[in-house]
């Protein structure tokens, strides 16, 4: 059996990506070097899911921004998202697609971290867990 361990990130500036994701979306660091690409390897709330935040000076950086958000997304289970989402629009994120309620029940918000990567906040209407 196989589990995801993380999924990675190529990023301009990953410590101060890395920061924000820990202040506002709750992440640890699990671990970080002094690489060139200074990688982060960051865990969720819930010890469940890693991501990792570098810059590869071998690559250039995606253009996220410019990207679909339903190209590439990171999501989140969340409780209140309203509540959630202006904390969230308060430190620096932006509305990428607003809020909407699908046939599941699932509320689901579209929004972008302030380098333009993808953040979706879901309230699944039955679990999936």
């Amino acid at each position: 059996m196989m589990k995801i361990e993380h999924v990675g990130y190529q990023v301009a500036d990953p410590v101060a990506t890395c920061k924000w994701y820990c202040e506002h979306l709750g992440f640890t660091v699990k671990r970080s070097g002094d690489d060139p690409a200074r990688t982060h390897f960051l865990a969720d709330s819930a010890g469940q899911m890693m991501i990792e935040i570098y810059c590869n000076p071998q690559i250039s950086v995606p253009e996220y921004a410019s990207m679909n958000p339903l190209t590439f997304h990171l999501a989140f289970s969340c409780v209140d998202i309203e509540r959630r989402s202006e904390a969230l629009l308060a430190a620096g994120a932006t509305v990428a697609e607003p809020l909407k309620v699908t046939e599941a029940g699932d509320k689901l918000l579209m929004l972008r971290d302030p380098w333009g990567m993808a953040i979706q906040l879901c309230k699944r209407g039955k679990s999936m867990t």
